[in-house]
């Protein structure tokens, strides 16, 4: 059937911020729809509150709007777009979630508008619990054994007819959110009601533990005349029990039998037509019991999935590109497969190679929790690789991860007792102890007994260790075919060396000298039958007979420009940095360049075949970056190559590029350099007359003593070179310094540690600018809305700023620009400065792209990355006569936390940053901006109701103000004995409430008792009994999502937000009409 005429306009829904369990892979999927569906010729509406994101740039949806993803916001875009059809199948959980809640309240009837993709009885029927199990039980498919539970009262009948371990699963949340295995009966009745909680409908699924069978997933899309194809399967190399975004993966499924691999194909099609998913792609999981063959089948997701992404990146097959043109009535014959050009999108992909995904995490930034894996997901990005066997593919993965490794690296220095006892756990990394099994001798049917990872990868990951050990021993093979084969098994040039004891150009030398050089193969979807006109390309060492004709990367004569990515996600660098390169491939290749990206995360839209010309899905590593940029020069110009773009991760090679004489395009090498030298760099503030906060450089733990008594408490300690505020802390304490210090030794590596003077009280600034060298424009000024000394990534800011000074503003101006010309920036730079007393002081600058660039992009409606690499391409500033488009409108950015994936983690903010992702509020009123941010950051702020109040004693004047303004607000007050005394002698109606430590009922009971709508607690003290009771109080308010103020100025601005909420209505506002 050929598309639908009867639909104009169409609405799609983001995924909203980057949360665990819900990433990049939605703006992927999200901006692959809205390009599918204009495309042919549809008007798209588009609502997403994540500015960081390329879908929500103005020239991907006919109209943006950057408003929280909530049902009132909904009906106010529908009453004003007029949308005939709303796809919310490309927005993860929680597009599906509002499309449900909009049918349910009858709000899609009031407007006569259809949901297309999959409708509300499909997502029902795989999203409710009993409906699924009713469903497959039809159509004769095995599920584990299981029973619902909607109240807590039914939990022991359940445990007696499920038995123990358990697993507990609550419906409609995401990333298994709420959800555990329980083994005693005190786990099980804690998570059962953590679940109830979490699950917006109190209900759970408790199901019988399938711990150590083998999962698989398959990728699925179907169109209107009920063609179904498989995509692709995926299998998990951790056994079930832990969630399959943080499984290390492997594509296409390796140690099924054809006949299993047969029946579960069948099964998946089966789910998909009983559930009615007419069309798009979906993701059914499946586990095998590997002692019977016993198939079962676990789950559905009506949508396109986390996993989609990956299935599209590992084929090549762009499933949210087809899933949106299925969704407007074309089937899977009618359209064409864009990779082939002449095969139908019908046909299933094919691939001859492995790709392996493997999950990072970041347990470090939350180091009161505990590094356990299990059904709750708890990675924060990916790291894809693409290799001709097994091992191969494996080893580049773990390369790709960027956590230092070079392979199956030692990091567990354990006893063979201590490495059997660990093989029984879910831990982060398991693959890597299981090569320490194999190096301590542990034999294979053992690691399999106690891992339940499948004997046929604990071969291949022994054959690695073999291998390793034969290098130990022989050191590196010196003829062609020896040493080709061990780079064609995946071993890195870096792990050679380590391994022979010798450094990396060395080895690089040596493999030269005997011609061993990597081949291109073009990922094509038909595993070569067909001619593929894609250059989608991964490297490999696995030769065939020829040598001549094997390489498919066929470069070509035009001039070129190389982007380097970001690598996978983490907390730090994430999609911000996506954002920056995709801005730069589009700006470049209207400018006539052949841009060419290289980038290992399969989430991002920097990875999709068709953003630049050519694709490579290489490690960021500089063995893999060598090899790419000398086969790109071989034929044609290489301008440059881009490293500001990528965050830490491209100027981390940009040394490496600098040494080897390859050309960096933009700022050099030593513009980087001098900023993050201090020495340099403070030689340089006072040149420029600059104030900079006093400090001082420590290589050894003694001399980080001595600087710090120097210069005096408060300080900041933190390593150089790295991203995120990784190990930073602010010691207010003598007895902290030495633990700090150690651990800040410990993250540089071998780079040396900052100390300097903590400026406390301070506005903190953001500043954004771009310059050519000889000229320089200021693109945004942000006001952090927390005090100095959070990270700038988890501060709330508003742009332009709200309180300071006019004259201030101008000299924050000429001080950003003397610095860009001082440094000598082509591009992008950011710079912090941090203000007291109408002084103003320099915190660093960084000579790159920052995590801001979206957000002032959208908040000023100038594409501020595509400007930056014309100009680092060799275009003047003056050329773009650049001006702010948006008078008079509020941009308050907001961070999103994922405090509720790591129990017992504390959610007081400082210099490290901890944020997954954010959200925008927009609005010509400052309080509604910031209210915005709220609602959208699931902070939704009290209109009414008890407000709490702890306050320290420097805040306690402030805080009577706070309270008459709380009063006039209509709330009632209630506080802890010391600051309700205070407000109570200021004549304002103040009730006490116990401290946790002066028993019950206290503070967390009434908070339990779902009585408070605000809590403000600044106060504290560093004695034991009141740090924990702080800790008790903030994972309460986090427990029972009440909004929580831990400082003054943040109380400030919430009261502001409240106000606006109470005399204004909410309005809604598209980028394209400001």
């Amino acid at each position: 059937m050929p598309k639908r005429k009867d639909i104009k306009k169409i609405l799609v829904v983001g995924a909203g911020p980057i949360i665990i369990g819900q990433a990049c892979e939605f703006d992927y999927s999200g901006t692959q729809a809205c390009k599918a569906l204009r495309d042919e010729g549809y008007k798209v509406i588009l609502i997403n509150s994540n500015p960081a994101t390329i879908m929500t740039d103005p020239d991907v949806a006919d109209k943006t709007y950057i408003e929280p993803i909530t049902l009132e916001v909904l009906e106010k875009i529908l009453l004003k777009e007029k949308p005939d059809a709303i796809l919310p199948t490309m927005g993860g959980q929680t597009a599906l979630n509002l499309a449900m809640e909009a049918e349910k309240k009858g709000i899609l009837k009031k407007y006569k508008i259809e949901l297309i993709g999959a409708n509300s009885k499909a997502i029902a029927n795989a999203e409710d619990r009993k409906k699924f199990r009713k469903n497959m039980i039809d159509i004769g498919l095995d599920l584990p054994k299981s029973k619902v539970v909607n109240n807590f009262t039914q939990s022991l009948k359940v445990l007696n007819q499920i038995g123990l371990p358990a697993i507990i699963r609550p419906a409609f949340t995401l990333g298994g959110l709420g959800g555990g295995i329980a083994k005693t009966k005190k786990e099980f009745l804690k998570i059962i009601k953590t679940g109830l909680q979490e699950s917006p409908v109190s209900q759970v699924l408790v199901e019988e533990c399938l711990e150590g069978w083998k999962e698989f997933e398959m990728e699925v899309v179907r169109d209107k005349k009920d063609n179904c194809i498989i995509i692709c399967s995926i299998e998990n190399i951790d056994p079930m029990g832990i969630h399959t975004g943080d499984s290390v993966t492997i594509a296409p499924a390796l140690t099924l039998t054809d006949k299993e691999y047969q029946v579960m194909r069948n099964a998946s099609i089966a789910c998909l037509r009983k559930i009615g998913v007419e069309t798009g792609g979906s993701n059914v999981q499946f586990a095998i019991n590997p002692k019977d063959g016993r198939m079962v089948i676990i789950e559905m997701n009506p949508r396109v999935s986390r996993s989609s992404a990956l299935a599209s990146k590992a084929t090549g097959f762009p499933i949210a590109k087809i899933a949106a043109k299925l969704a407007v009535g074309y089937t899977l014959d009618e359209l064409k497969n864009e990779i082939t050009k002449v095969t139908p999108a019908s046909f299933e992909p094919t691939i001859d190679y492995v790709v392996t995904k493997i999950p990072r995490f970041t347990f470090e930034k939350f180091s009161n929790s505990a590094a356990v894996l299990g059904t709750s997901m708890k990675s924060v990005g990916e790291a894809m690789a693409i290799g001709r066997n097994f091992k191969e593919s494996l080893q580049k993965a773990l390369v790709s991860l960027e956590t230092g490794f070079s392979g199956l690296d030692r990091i567990f220095n354990l006893s063979v007792k201590q490495i059997k006892k660990k093989l029984k756990e879910n831990i982060p990394n398991k693959i890597l102890l299981v090569g320490e099994a194999f190096r301590k001798k542990i034999n294979l049917n053992k690691i399999h007994k106690l891992s339940k990872i499948d004997p046929w990868f604990l071969n291949q990951i022994k054959e690695i260790i073999d291998n390793e050990v034969k290098i130990k021993r022989k050191g590196i093979p010196h003829n062609f075919n020896e040493l080709n084969y061990i780079k064609s098994i995946g071993f890195s040039d870096k792990k050679l060396s380590e391994l022979a004891k010798t450094s990396e150009t060395i080895i690089r030398k040596k493999r030269e000298a005997l011609k061993i050089f990597p081949v291109y193969k073009k990922v094509d979807t038909c595993a070569a039958e067909f001619k593929s006109f894609t250059p989608y390309m991964y490297s490999t060492y696995q030769r065939n007979f020829s040598l001549s004709s094997e390489c498919e990367a066929n470069p070509s004569s035009r001039k070129k420009i190389i982007i380097l990515g970001g690598g996978p996600n983490r907390i730090g660098q994430g999609i911000e940095f996506d954002y920056c390169c995709c801005q730069a491939s589009f700006a470049l290749k209207e400018a006539k360049y052949e841009t060419i990206m290289v980038n290992c995360n399969p989430e991002t839209v920097s990875t999709d075949y068709d953003t630049s010309d050519r694709l490579y899905f290489e490690p960021l590593i500089e063995e893999y970056i060598f090899n790419i940029i000398k086969k790109e020069k071989s034929k044609g110009i290489l301008k440059g190559v881009i490293t500001q773009f990528g965050g830490q991760t491209p100027i981390k090679l940009a040394k490496f590029l600098h040494e080897n004489k390859l050309p960096i395009l933009g700022t050099q090498y030593t513009s980087i350099d001098l900023a993050e030298d201090r020495d340099r760099f403070r030689n340089l503030l006072n040149r420029l007359n600059l104030k900079q906060a006093e400090s001082g450089i420590a290589r050894t733990f003694t001399q980080a003593i001595k600087i710090a008594d120097k210069i005096g408490l408060p300080l900041m300690v933190r390593p150089s070179y790295v991203l995120g505020g990784r190990a930073m802390e602010i010691v207010h304490e003598k007895r902290q310094l030495k633990e700090f210090v150690m651990e800040a030794f410990k993250v540089a590596e071998k780079n040396p540690i900052l100390i300097d003077k903590f400026i406390d009280n301070a506005i903190e600034v953001d500043v954004d600018a771009i310059s050519d060298g000889k000229n320089v424009f200021v693109a945004g000024i942000m006001q952090h809305i927390e005090e100095a000394g959070i990270h700038s990534g988890d501060s709330a800011c508003s742009l332009p700023p709200v309180s300071i000074k006019s004259f201030l503003i101008k000299e924050i101006e000429n001080q950003t620009k003397k610095l860009a010309l001082a440094v000598n920036v082509k591009g992008f730079m950011n710079v912090q400065y941090a203000i007291k007393n109408d002084e103003i002081y320099v915190i660093e600058v960084n000579p790159r792209a920052s995590r801001t660039v979206p957000f002032v992009s959208k908040a000023k409606n100038l594409p501020l990355a595509k400007i930056a690499s014309r100009i680092m391409a060799g275009e003047k500033l003056t050329q773009f006569k650049l001006k702010s488009k948006t008078k008079n409108m509020f941009a308050v950015k907001e961070a999103v936390f994922p405090f509720n994936k790591f129990p017992n983690s504390d959610l007081l903010l400082g210099p490290e940053m901890k944020s997954t992702g954010e959200v925008m509020g927009f609005d010509k009123n400052f309080g509604m901006a910031f209210a915005k941010s709220q609602i959208a950051a699931s902070n939704s702020l009290p209109k009414k109701g008890l407000a709490f109040i702890s306050l320290k004693n420097s805040h306690k004047d402030e805080g009577v103000q706070l309270a008459k303004q709380l009063v006039k607000l209509n709330f009632k007050l209630c506080g802890t004995k010391g600051t309700a005394d205070y407000i109570t002698q200021h004549g304002i109606k103040c009730m006490k409430i116990n401290k946790v430590n002066q028993g019950s009922p206290h503070i967390v009971d009434v908070l339990n008792a779902k009585k408070i709508a605000l809590v403000i607690n600044t106060g504290g003290g560093n004695s034991e009994t009141q740090l924990s009771d702080a800790l008790a109080l903030r994972r309460a308010t986090l427990a029972n999502k009440v909004p929580y103020c831990t400082n003054m100025s943040t109380a400030k601005v919430c009261l502001e937000g409240i106000k606006s909420l109470k005399l204004k209505e909410i309005s809604v506002t598209s980028l394209q009409d400001i």
